[in-house]
């Protein structure tokens, strides 16, 4: 099978999802660079993010781009700097 969206993981697809039913975001892609988090509060391993890049066709709109940022923050606890949104053509 070829093709992305075999590629796409569940959560890049749900946070697609709720990204595009926000105002002014417009169409999404997103890709997350993941590892391994050996300290799960399960004693289980889990998945980590550790990276974003987001495609946004309102990411023009600085007010559009910070509120994508932020809610990225909030969900996988990461740093600004490991997130990066990008206007799509």
């Amino acid at each position: 099978m070829s093709g992305e969206t075999s590629e796409k993981t569940e959560l890049e697809a749900r946070l697609e999802t709720v990204l595009e039913s926000v105002e002014g975001i417009g169409k999404v892609e997103v890709m997350m660079m993941t590892g391994q988090d050996t300290q799960s509060f399960y004693g289980s391993e889990g998945t980590e993010v550790t990276g974003v890049l987001i495609a946004a066709e309102g990411a023009d709109n600085s007010v559009t781009k910070r509120n994508i940022q932020e809610a990225v923050m909030a969900l996988f606890q990461i740093e600004a700097h490991k997130i990066k949104i990008m206007k799509m053509k």
